[in-house]
């Protein structure tokens, strides 16, 4: 396989995954980003920890859509992230989800 074939590959599976979460992105509430990932999800529950003065994010999450092109099923059933990075959580407004025109 030439670069330039991989790098087609690539392209045409990013592609896929937009389009793939322009399909499900209004099913979720909220968005949440991690210096690794960025996952799609209903219900999640976010704890701070403190060990020895160092601080890290525990986030979990249940029935969630995660944004990654190698996964083979990007929907999974419970997540949990443990990070030292910050965690970035949003609620999607769901009139932003609405095409013009619509």
């Amino acid at each position: 396989m030439s670069a330039e074939d991989l790098e087609k590959y690539e392209t045409e599976m990013e592609l896929k995954l937009y389009r793939e979460y322009r399909d499900v992105v209004g099913l979720f509430t909220y968005v949440i980003e991690t210096e690794r990932r960025f996952y799609l999800t209903n219900d999640y529950e976010m704890q701070v920890h403190s060990v020895h003065g160092e601080v890290f994010f525990e986030v979990s999450m249940a029935d969630a859509w995660v944004w990654d092109m190698y996964r083979p099923a990007r929907f999974v059933k419970k997540v949990r992230v443990l990070t030292f990075k910050d965690v970035n959580i949003e609620e999607l407004n769901k009139s932003d989800l609405e095409l013009p025109g619509s």
